[in-house]
């Protein structure tokens, strides 16, 4: 029997991307569009974050602007973090992250097993306020004002969505039929105008929807809420969401986002996250309102795995 399968990495930082795309069989319902779910818990750290992590790392370092020797510094509430300490422990970086106790504990354990050093702010009950955000970018930029760290900064850094162009043109290289719409939950936003952009070059009338809890509708109704969706909802407009780079934005309830995260486990074999859930949420919503002949891509962006110890699988 003949085995065809990619070539060997170099790296492990080349097993980033080119991850699967799934057709939802189960959950989608009568005379709806088809819906697509790319799977990004195949990237190293079972997490889309990787993608944004590199091309943060090595686009600075291509600048000038990281060198060896040199430390990282980042915010985050933990996938960003993850794979920021994965790259940068392949590369040779020393990473000081800023983060809190409101994010999921096997985050914090994750970047700290990729030797990440953390500084954890006490949040308000376990709750992503929208103060909490703030402080941790305030703290981090305090941490950056020396000239041996490069700050990241993902809210702000374009480098994110260069990152993330590649999985949209993966999306419609995978997808047989034009995709018609493209929705994903906003935390810096780079993911959804990346994407949408590697979509567009194939599809440029993509629809594409910035998604948000339906508890902290800054997107759709300008003001900030407390919620407990890890890595959306961060308080404020992300620099990142270009004017113009989406068509609309769309609040979906936290109850419903974590009802269709155990229904996508249960009924169609995808374990992932509240945000993820989410994600798929909008996706069906669209899917019915567009109809057959029509398709529909959203992101499972990191893995269940990330989140057994909370309330989501208790």
């Amino acid at each position: 029997m003949t085995v065809t399968a990619p070539p060997a990495c170099a790296s492990s930082l080349e097993a980033i991307g080119n991850t699967p795309l799934v057709r939802l069989a189960k959950l989608v319902p009568n005379l709806a569009a088809d819906v697509y779910v790319k799977l990004e818990s195949f990237n190293p750290t079972g997490s889309y974050k990787d993608r944004m992590a590199l091309a943060m790392i090595q686009e600075a370092e291509r600048r000038g602007d990281l060198r060896s020797g040199m430390t990282v510094v980042e915010y985050t509430g933990g996938s960003t973090g993850s794979s920021l300490a994965f790259v940068c422990a392949v590369k040779g970086y020393r990473l000081k992250v800023v983060t809190s106790d409101a994010f999921s504990q096997e985050k914090l354990r994750t970047m700290r097993a990729f030797g990440a050093e953390l500084e954890v702010i006490p949040s308000q009950g376990g709750k992503i306020t929208p103060d909490l955000i703030p402080a941790m970018v305030e703290r981090a930029r305090q941490l950056a004002d020396r000239r041996d760290v490069y700050f990241t900064d993902q809210f702000r850094n374009p480098d994110v969505a260069t990152g993330y162009e590649a999985l949209g043109r993966e999306v419609a290289a995978q997808v047989n039929d034009p995709v018609h719409a493209f929705c994903a939950g906003v935390g810096s936003g780079g993911m959804l105008i990346g994407a949408s952009r590697g979509i567009r070059e194939t599809y440029p009338a993509c629809r594409v929807v910035a998604l948000e809890p339906a508890s902290a509708p800054m997107l759709t109704q300008g003001r900030a809420g407390t919620h407990r969706v890890e890595g959306i909802g961060v308080g404020f407009v992300p620099p990142l969401l270009e004017e113009g780079g989406y068509d609309e934005a769309r609040a979906v309830d936290e109850a419903v986002a974590r009802d269709t995260a155990r229904a996508l486990a249960q009924r169609e074999g995808i374990f992932a996250g509240t945000s993820s859930g989410l994600n798929a949420a909008a996706a069906l919503d669209l899917a019915q309102e567009l109809g057959p002949e029509h398709a529909v891509v959203t992101v499972a962006v990191d893995s269940g795995l990330k989140y057994l110890a909370g309330e989501l699988f208790g």
